[in-house]
């Protein structure tokens, strides 16, 4: 064979392993099939990953292979709630709790400190009105915010405050989940019963106009100046998906969205994901279609199965 056709030969192969290399990992973890996990997070510095529990109230650890599973959180410690959204800074988890019901409801705050599993600080709204803190971001001054998934307010604290306040009140940002945040903390972006919504943190002015083609969007995450999402409420499943969002260069408008993960039945309702060393990592089958949050029972035992995370190369 010739040196050029050996050349050509080599490129080849090397394509096809390129290609094979970025094809979704499954990885099956070992905890107990009862949680229903809705928030994960990933600690970049020993590399484990961390779920909560809509029905148990507590919080799971294990190595990202789905090894050494353990408990971080013992069930309603510190007052913990149904997990919802989780993000890691430095050696802090901030984890949000939420009761299910509306009859006395609760929100919480967590900060837990990853290294000793030790309580940093604690954060709650108790009043008569319905609230449901479903996912935060932290800036890089440790300001958080937090989407309520039930009005039209997102909620901040300012360490080392002891206070929640409302940073925005607003119909453009209605009904908000997933949340992230620039690297430079200057944007916002907020999924919202109005589609993607783009914020400016200190002005706190909406710069992009409301498009419902992209909404039912669960988790969303800022990286590498464009928006990942996880779709998982659109009535035509097969409009559900992981998807990239692409910015423009000033991050204020969203140019085109490309779907990442097609779901298929195989899936069962992902919600939130984690993004770590170029990967995507997210729960593919959370089965919280068969939890029934007012009674915080398993619809049906018999269907439960393993947590399976899927590791998605980013694009």
């Amino acid at each position: 064979m010739s040196n050029v056709k050996l050349f050509f030969v080599c490129l080849v192969l090397l394509g096809i392993v390129s290609c094979m290399s970025e094809k979704p990992e499954l990885i099956q973890l070992n905890f107990e099939k009862d949680l229903m996990p809705e928030g994960i997070a990933i600690n970049s510095s020993t590399k484990k990953l961390y779920l909560n529990s809509l029905k148990n109230n507590k919080i799971v650890s294990s190595s990202l292979d789905g090894s050494s599973p353990a408990t971080f959180l013992e069930s309603n410690k510190h007052n913990y709630l149904a997990g919802f959204g989780m993000t890691i800074k430095g050696d802090t988890l901030y984890a949000l709790g939420n009761s299910l019901t509306q009859n006395k409801n609760k929100s919480i705050l967590l900060l837990l400190q990853l290294s000793s599993g030790d309580l940093i600080d604690s954060y709650s709204i108790n009043d008569s009105t319905f609230h449901y803190l479903n996912d935060l971001a932290v800036s890089s001054t440790n300001k958080i915010f937090m989407t309520d998934s039930e009005s039209n307010k997102i909620y901040t604290v300012q360490r080392p405050s002891k206070n929640i306040e409302v940073y925005l009140d607003a119909e453009e940002v209605s009904n908000s989940n997933g949340i992230t945040i620039s690297n430079d903390d200057e944007l916002l972006y907020l999924a919202s019963s109005k589609g993607i919504r783009i914020i400016e943190t200190v002005s706190k002015k909406i710069i992009n106009k409301p498009r419902k083609d992209y909404s039912g969007i669960d988790g969303l995450k800022y990286y590498n100046n464009n928006l990942y999402g996880i779709v998982n409420a659109k009535r035509d499943r097969t409009q559900n998906g992981l998807f990239k969002f692409k910015l423009n260069k000033a991050r204020t408008e969203i140019l085109e969205n490309e779907k990442i993960v097609e779901f298929t039945e195989s899936f069962k309702i992902p919600t939130t994901f984690d993004i770590f060393d170029k990967n995507i990592y997210f729960v593919t089958n959370t089965q919280i279609d068969n939890f029934d949050e007012d009674t915080n029972t398993i619809l049906d035992l018999k269907k439960l199965e393993p947590y399976k995370i899927m590791k998605v190369k980013v694009k």
